[in-house]
């Protein structure tokens, strides 16, 4: 296996961390349990002494349709998907527009927007140990439990592209921020919202160092210039205690901090 060095403060989506070596996977193996692949890094918040990293190589990328079924390798970009599907006139995917990451990470975390998720077109997933059927997947809002690489995958082809789907995700994207962040940082715990608990207790607009809470989406957590694992780390471990001290509420991370 090559190795390979990434500057995380130039890599991730935050833009917060050092030069960390990672591996990158060529072939089809088993890796050690805490090991962590790190895709395109956009829902990463990576220290300096993370698990064992690594990157799927370029052959585990492509997008094939077989029949009425669509064949997507983990390596691919969620933009390289919504270009294919358009070209091709199938639905479900609208929302990867404006949605950035690989197919590893966005099946790993069931990403989607609103009623669209990933897992819904989903039949199964391909892994180190084998091929997965959607119904021995545990998953749910933000979360699959897969313990295992995620290589491939398979979904059902839903015929038709929803233009107007893709222009209200689009819109929605437009309304968070421009600086750097790994996105919605905590979970929308049930029947309520993770910004609206973190503006409630006062942390909208508050810094550490270059971190902050967003002015703009208070459950964005935005580096504004040079922000370290620490001042983002501080603003976190902040509104976790504040939101729990105030409405009995512990926030779930929906970024993964490494």
């Amino acid at each position: 296996m090559r190795r390979r060095l990434i500057d995380f403060s130039r890599y991730s989506s935050i833009k917060i961390g050092s030069v960390l070596e990672v591996g990158v996977i060529e072939e089809k193996i088993a890796l050690p349990k805490d090991s962590i692949i790190i895709g395109s890094a956009n829902n990463l918040l990576v220290s300096d002494n993370p698990p064992p990293l690594f990157l799927l190589g370029k052959v585990f990328g492509g997008i094939m349709i077989d029949g009425e079924r669509l064949k997507i390798g983990a390596a691919t970009k969620s933009a390289q998907i919504d270009s294919f599907c358009r070209r091709e006139n199938i639905g479900g995917f609208e929302y990867l527009s404006k949605l950035p990451g690989t197919l590893g990470g966005l099946i790993a975390m069931n990403a989607g927007m609103k009623e669209d998720e990933i897992f819904n077109p989903l039949l199964e997933v391909e892994t180190a140990k084998g091929t997965l059927k959607k119904e021995e997947i545990p998953h749910g809002y933000r979360y699959a439990q897969i313990d295992d690489i995620i290589y491939g995958a398979t979904f059902e082809i839903k015929r038709g592209y929803d233009y107007a789907k893709r222009e209200m995700f689009d819109k929605m994207r437009y309304n968070q921020p421009k600086q750097p962040s790994a996105g919605s940082f905590f979970k929308n715990p049930p029947g309520d919202f993770a910004g609206r608990l973190i503006e409630s207790v006062g942390l909208k607009g508050m810094r550490s160092g270059d971190a902050a809470w967003s002015e703009v989406h208070a459950n964005f957590l935005v580096n504004l210039g040079n922000a370290s694992f620490a001042d983002a780390m501080n603003l976190v471990k902040e509104a976790k205690r504040r939101v729990f001290e105030e409405h009995g509420i512990m926030l779930e991370n929906e970024v993964q901090v490494l």
